[in-house]
């Protein structure tokens, strides 16, 4: 994958089979990887109705 998809339903998806396939370790190396801040994806998601659970290492819907 080139760059991160822009739709959060897709969005959540990527980075969360990302981390389940255990191609990052966390959400920060992945970010890194693809040049986004963590910050700014954690609030865009969180905007659109999902939350990162850090003990899990994923994005759920909390809405």
């Amino acid at each position: 994958m080139e760059k991160l998809p822009n739709d959060p339903a897709i969005l959540v998806s990527a980075i969360n089979m990302f981390l389940r396939d255990e191609e990052f370790d966390s959400l920060d190396a992945l970010c890194y990887c693809y040049n986004r801040d963590p910050k700014a994806l954690r609030n865009y998601l969180q905007d659109h109705g999902f939350i990162y659970d850090e003990k899990q290492k994923q994005f759920k819907r909390f809405k």
